[in-house]
């Protein structure tokens, strides 16, 4: 047995917060208390862009000034939840297109938490019209999208944070610097990443009109049109490869971005890939609902495994990853991690940081993920930090489409059965002509692809 096993359950909690972070160099907590007010606008207010937008307001002096959705009804909903929360009580603006919101206002800061296949014109218009960005993961659903975002990014000097917020997690930043930046671990060699979670959206609802309060063929945009069968928020369009990238898109860009921050890796040398629908043939699902991605470096593999069937493969760890050193091994997810030490040597174990307390209001907003919700206070206020000082936050653009292209990649070697070597400088699969061509995809009739336009 360990000689010793310490909890940190309360790594942080009321004011010591941020004297704690601050250790770590990776927050300034005192940013809010001296920052101006910036002029904010959402496009896309589900679920998942109004809890981004509400973690801002509880750090900053924002003014949120617009929103914008395709769905009306839940546009308005969201226009009133937004005027409940921010100092000012004022409501938004509401628009039902993003480029006449852009056009309309003068905007500091625009948050996109819209569907995957949105993500890379929206992202695109906001920087134009001379917005910093927060950007939901996977920032694209082609490789190309993201090389396009990523330009444009550069060229217009804007700040851009992707929605990885495993970096600005409390118990995983301690994970990395009290044991990988330590060498607790040794030579790492080996990374395993895995979900099991039963998420994937699934059945044969019947064709069915369109409600009045929803613009179809405007959630739609550049993506293939699918018949109309059910409403598409919430996880029905994350089951179709027209939208998104599946599980592999969804979660293992988290856990896979967290392990390249840990390890400070690059791009992949190569990518290669298996799985499908073996189990789960019922529905009109076209999204794997299991797969193996190997993602390869330097006398390092990092191995992904999904399952949306079955059992967890260690039911505390259904979603995360492990990293295999010559001393020990580390363990970790979004609510914990563990430290186990090859022989002698102490184990070491943390835990999530709650703020209950600090943040009452958590407590009855609706779906909250409260294992998150600090994780996501602190890359906004890192996201604020880097506009102000003109720097690069820690989930900055070039790291976000790294391992959202990554994902993308694995998703490709799958579907065409053979490994893949992309080269970020030449945007091309290393002696791969059919592959290379895969990299953007063909966009609806009527709608532009931004790479190379």
């Amino acid at each position: 047995m360990p000689k010793n096993t310490f909890n940190r359950r309360h790594f942080i909690k009321g004011t010591a917060a941020g004297l704690t972070l601050a250790s770590f160099g990776a927050f300034n907590l005192s940013l809010a208390e001296n920052q101006k007010s910036y002029r904010v606008a959402l496009i896309g207010t589900g679920w998942y862009g109004k809890s981004d937008l509400f973690r801002l307001i509880q750090v900053a002096p924002v003014e949120v000034v617009a929103l914008c959705d395709v769905d009306r009804k839940r546009l308005r909903e969201a226009g009133e939840l937004v005027s409940q929360r921010q100092a000012s009580g004022a409501k938004p603006k509401l628009y039902a297109d993003y480029q006449e919101m852009l056009d309309e206002n003068e905007l500091d800061i625009v948050l996109i938490g819209t569907p995957d296949h949105w993500h890379a014109l929206q992202a695109i218009a906001s920087i134009k019209a001379g917005a910093h960005l927060y950007l939901q993961k996977p920032i694209s659903v082609d490789v190309l999208e993201g090389e396009a975002i990523l330009a444009t990014a550069r060229k217009h000097k804007a700040v851009v944070q992707v929605g990885t917020q495993r970096k600005s997690t409390p118990h995983l930043i301690e994970a990395k610097k009290e044991i990988v930046d330590k060498g607790l671990l040794g030579k790492i060699s080996h990374v395993e990443m895995c979900c099991y979670y039963h998420m994937r959206a699934n059945g044969n609802p019947a064709e069915q009109p369109v409600p009045d309060f929803l613009d179809y063929e405007n959630w739609t945009g550049p993506a293939p049109l699918r018949p109309y069968d059910k409403l598409p928020h919430g996880s029905w369009w994350r089951t179709f490869m027209a939208y998104g990238n599946g599980i592999m898109g969804d979660m293992c860009v988290h856990m896979f971005d967290t392990v390249r921050w840990m390890l400070d890796l690059g791009w992949p040398q190569r990518i290669s890939s298996t799985g499908g629908i073996y189990v789960q043939k019922e529905g009109k699902s076209t999204i794997a609902d299991t797969q193996t991605a190997i993602f390869e470096y330097n006398e390092l593999n990092c191995v992904w495994q999904h399952r949306s069937w079955g059992t967890a493969d260690d039911p505390e760890y259904p979603w995360a990853f492990i990293l295999y050193g010559e001393k020990g091994t580390l363990k970790a997810s979004v609510m914990k991690y563990d430290f186990i030490p090859q022989g002698e040597g102490e184990a070491i174990h943390g835990e999530v940081v709650y703020e209950r307390e600090k943040y009452p209001e958590d407590l009855t907003e609706e779906r909250i993920e409260l294992h998150a919700a600090p994780a996501t206070r602190n890359h906004m206020l890192d996201f604020l930090q880097s506009i102000d000082q003109k720097s690069r936050p820690v989930a900055d653009i070039e790291e976000g489409h790294i391992s959202s292209a990554s994902c993308i990649l694995a998703n490709m070697s799958m579907a065409l059965g053979r490994p893949l070597i992309y080269d970020p400088d030449k945007k091309e699969i290393s002696g791969d002509p059919e592959a290379t061509a895969l990299l953007k995809r063909t966009y609806r009739e009527g709608w532009e692809h931004p790479w190379n336009q």
